[in-house]
C-alpha cells in the first residue's frame, strides 16, 4: 500500500467496514485468535519532559507525584504471575532517579519469574539501552507520536525529532522487540502526517505499535484543543495491522476512554494485545496522561477478570505464551 492509498482510505469513510474486516483477517491469518495480555506497572509519574499533550508532563504542578521502589515493584510483579500473566509492562514517565543501575538490578529480578518484560521508559543513551538488553529486558516501547517534524517540535518543547528516531533504530539494533506508535488528533496534524506515520513504522519494521486518539488533559497547553477521532485513530490502527501483517497491536486503553466497547472493537479490527492495569488503584489516579482513564477504581484481579470476560464473548481466548513477534526479522 502506498501513500496515496493510505491517504485514502484514510479520507473516505465508506470503505471503513471493509478496512476493519480486511485487517481482522490479516490479523487472524498471521497472529491467530489468541490475544495477548501484558501486565503494566506505571511505576513513576515523575517525569523531566515537557510534552505538551501528556499530564505527567514537568510543568504540571497539580499532580501527587510519586515513585514504586525495586521491591514493591517486584511485588506487583509476583502478583502479576500469580494472576497468569507471561509479560510484564514498566512504563515511567522520564525520571532520572532509575538510572542503568537501579534499572538493570528491577530487570535482573523480574526476569527471575520466567516472563518478558517491556520497557515503556523514554529516551536513553545507546549504552544505556545495551545494559538493559544485557540485564535480561526483552521490549522497549517508545512511541514516536508523530513522524511530521515541525509538528513534534511544537509538541515535544527541548527535544529533538532525530534524538527519538536514534533510540527507536538503536533498539532496534542491539535486539529488543521494538515498539513505537502514534497520537491521533494532535491539533495541526494532517491525513497526510498520518499517512506518513504508517510508513515509518513499516520503514522500521517495528515489532508492536500502539495508537491512540489525542485526548486532552486539563494541566497542559492543550487543555482547551478538540480531542481525536475514535474511528479515524482505528482506521489506523487497521491499516497499520495491513501493512505489518505479523505485529502485535494493542487495543489502547485511550480507545475506550472515547468508546465504551473500544478495546472490543480494536480488537475487531486488527488488535492482538491488551495490557490490562496491575498497578493498585493508590498510583493508577496519579498517572494521569490523559483524563477519563478507564478502570482507575478497579483492582488487578478486578481488570483481569473484566477484560478476560470481554475477549471469551466476542470468541477469542487468552494466550499462555510470552507473545513474542512470530516473524520477527
Amino acid at each position: 500500500m502506498n501513500k496515496h492509498e493510505i491517504i485514502e482510505l484514510l479520507n473516505n469513510d465508506s470503505k471503513n467496514d471493509w478496512l476493519f474486516n480486511e485487517a481482522d483477517k490479516v490479523r487472524h491469518k498471521n497472529v491467530g485468535d489468541e490475544v495477548h495480555l501484558r501486565g503494566l506497572i506505571e511505576f513513576s509519574n515523575i517525569c523531566k519532559r515537557q510534552c505538551k499533550y501528556c499530564g505527567l508532563r514537568s510543568g504540571n504542578k497539580n499532580i501527587d507525584r510519586y515513585r514504586i521502589l525495586k521491591d514493591e515493584i517486584i511485588l506487583y510483579v509476583k502478583k502479576a504471575v500469580d494472576m497468569g500473566y507471561k509479560t510484564i509492562v514498566l512504563q515511567s514517565g522520564e525520571d532520572d532517579y532509575y538510572d542503568a543501575d537501579k534499572m538493570t538490578e528491577i530487570i535482573s529480578e523480574i526476569k527471575k519469574y520466567d516472563v518478558a518484560l517491556t520497557l515503556s521508559i523514554g529516551e536513553k543513551t545507546y549504552d544505556e539501552y545495551k545494559a538493559f538488553k544485557k540485564a535480561g529486558a526483552d521490549r522497549y516501547l517508545l512511541r514516536i507520536e508523530t513522524t511530521d517534524k515541525k509538528l513534534y517540535k511544537e509538541m515535544h518543547p527541548h527535544a529533538s525529532f532525530e534524538d527519538r528516531v536514534n533510540c527507536l533504530y538503536n533498539l532496534k539494533s542491539l535486539g529488543f522487540e521494538t515498539g513505537t506508535g502514534c497520537l491521533v488528533g494532535l491539533p495541526n496534524q494532517t491525513i497526510e502526517s498520518l499517512a506518513n506515520d504508517i510508513l515509518f513504522f513499516k520503514e522500521l519494521n517495528a515489532d508492536m505499535i500502539g495508537i491512540g486518539p489525542f485526548i486532552p488533559h486539563q494541566e497542559t497547553p492543550l487543555a482547551k484543543a478538540d480531542k481525536g477521532d475514535f474511528w479515524l485513530a482505528l482506521k489506523v490502527m487497521a491499516i497499520t495491522r495491513l501493512i505489518l501483517p505479523d505485529i502485535n497491536i494493542p487495543a489502547t486503553t485511550a480507545m475506550e476512554t472515547l468508546n465504551p466497547n473500544g478495546r472490543i472493537i480494536a480488537l475487531q479490527s486488527g488488535a492482538n494485545v491488551v495490557m490490562p492495569n496491575v498497578t493498585s488503584t493508590e498510583y493508577r489516579t496519579k498517572y494521569e496522561i490523559y483524563p477519563g482513564k478507564i478502570c482507575i477504581n478497579e483492582n488487578p484481579q478486578q481488570c483481569r477478570g473484566c477484560i478476560e470476560g470481554k475477549i471469551k464473548a466476542i470468541g477469542r481466548t487468552i494466550s499462555t505464551e510470552k507473545g513474542f513477534r512470530k516473524f520477527s526479522n
